[in-house]
């Protein structure tokens, strides 16, 4: 994980970021802020664990999370755009997922994420679900934004 750390942080170099995270609780963030000089890149983030936060700090749309629910393309693409905007950064990387021990009611299974992605051009998602335990579940999820990071910032 330092390895790909100094990556992105070496990727982003004159450029900022900013994190939005559901179900990874702040790992991103903290994976990022165990590298020495990682402030020159990474700003901070919002931990978004509730719809109520999605809302109210990240702007996501409340007609959104009812209609779609906080596990989806959507929620992920606007988390990432409402991190971007309310912390001022050039990049920004969202999560949101279910890492267990349960779906959700809108048939999302366990091991769902989407992570979304935000910059100045580009604003996307990408679905995936990852197998094993929460813990595996939520560091797969980091791990996979980090690289998401990487591959658009190389």
């Amino acid at each position: 994980m330092t390895k790909l750390c100094c990556e992105v942080l070496s990727a982003l170099a004159g450029k900022t970021l900013v994190t939005a995270e559901s179900c990874t609780g702040g790992g991103i963030g903290a994976a990022l802020t165990g590298i020495s000089g990682s402030s020159k890149v990474y700003k901070g983030g919002i931990i978004s664990y509730t719809n109520w936060v999605k809302q109210h700090l990240l702007g996501v749309d409340e007609a959104l999370l009812n209609d779609v629910g906080a596990v989806s393309a959507p929620v992920a693409e606007a988390m990432a755009r409402g991190a971007r905007e309310a912390l001022q950064a050039d990049v920004a990387v969202s999560v949101t997922g279910l890492a267990g021990p349960d779906g959700d009611e809108f048939g999302n299974p366990v091991g769902t994420v989407y992570i979304g992605y935000c910059d100045e051009k580009r604003n996307f998602s990408r679905k995936f679900l990852f197998d094993g335990s929460r813990q595996e579940v939520r560091s797969a999820a980091i791990k996979e934004a980090l690289k998401l990071v990487l591959e658009q910032n190389s």
